[in-house]
């Protein structure tokens, strides 16, 4: 795989947490990255988010069923910004870098 394919791509991981899921994915391009912004420290971490790597509209398909998520990386929150399943103000920037929580009850 070239540079321009995993560039668009997202690395994504389900855990079940009882009878529920979390789904947590990022952008390829983060994964084990560790982002600064004033006293934030926020660790890409690859037992977290290290998963399948896929493309966008793959990793929307399990995101969008999902009762627990948790996304970082501009190609993985713009998508589900656009979707409708994140609000604008529910994301937080970390050094440039949008992450956000969903949970659902």
């Amino acid at each position: 795989m070239g540079f321009g394919d995993s560039a668009m791509k997202v690395s994504i991981k389900v855990t079940r947490m009882g009878r529920d899921l979390l789904v947590a994915a990022c952008d390829a391009d983060l994964l084990g990255k560790t982002l600064k912004f004033g006293k934030i420290v926020f660790e890409v971490r690859r037992d977290f988010y290290g998963g399948s790597l896929v493309n966008v509209s793959e990793a929307m398909e399990i995101i969008r069923d999902a009762p627990n998520i948790n996304l970082i990386g501009s190609l993985i929150v713009d998508e589900a910004l656009k979707e409708g399943l994140v609000h604008p103000q529910a994301i937080l920037d970390i050094s440039g870098v949008p992450h956000t929580q969903v949970i659902r009850l």
